[in-house]
Formats: structure tokens, sequence, C-alpha cells
């Protein structure tokens, strides 16, 4: 079984502006910082108040099971599922 780090070093990155355009954002309503992270402007509020309401699903506390799996495994894995059922699921950690 890989540690955390060899998981996190085996991880391949990808530039937040695709991740942004993946997400719906435009160009305008991001700011970089770097190439591996950036801030949502709130114009992208404005600009998306006539959609629909999204849906939240917040993971806010759970026990670690003996294998370590606890909130961000848990963040993750339903992330993953959520796109795998064809959803456009974003993930704040």
């Amino acid at each position: 079984m890989l540690s955390s780090l060899e998981i996190a070093q085996e991880a391949m990155l990808l530039p937040i502006g695709e991740v942004a355009a993946a997400a719906g954002l435009e160009g305008d309503e991001v700011d970089l910082y770097g190439r591996f992270k950036a801030k949502v402007s709130l114009s992208v509020l404005e600009r998306l108040a006539g959609r629909p309401d999204a849906r939240l699903v917040c993971v806010t506390a759970i026990t670690p099971t003996k294998f370590g799996e606890g909130k961000t495994t848990t963040s993750v894995s339903l992330t993953q599922g959520l796109g795998a059922i064809g959803r456009r699921p974003v993930l704040c950690l």
C-alpha cells in the first residue's frame, strides 16, 4: 500500500485554468496565482443568477477508519462517483 506522500508525488496536477474551464468559469472570472492556484471572482454569482440552484454536499465530520479513510477520502470518492454518473462535480477542500 502506498503512503500518502507516495500517492501525492504520483499525482498529475492539472493547470488551474483547465480546471476552471471544465467547471464552466470564464477567463476573466478567475485570478491565477501560479499554475495550480486561483481565486474565483464573485461576479460568477451574477452571471449564474438565472440558472437553477446547484446542490451542495457538505462532509463536515467523520471518524476515520483504521485505514485512515476520513473526510478527504470520502469527499474525493463522492466527487468521483458523481462524475461517473454524469454530474459536473466541483470539490473544494
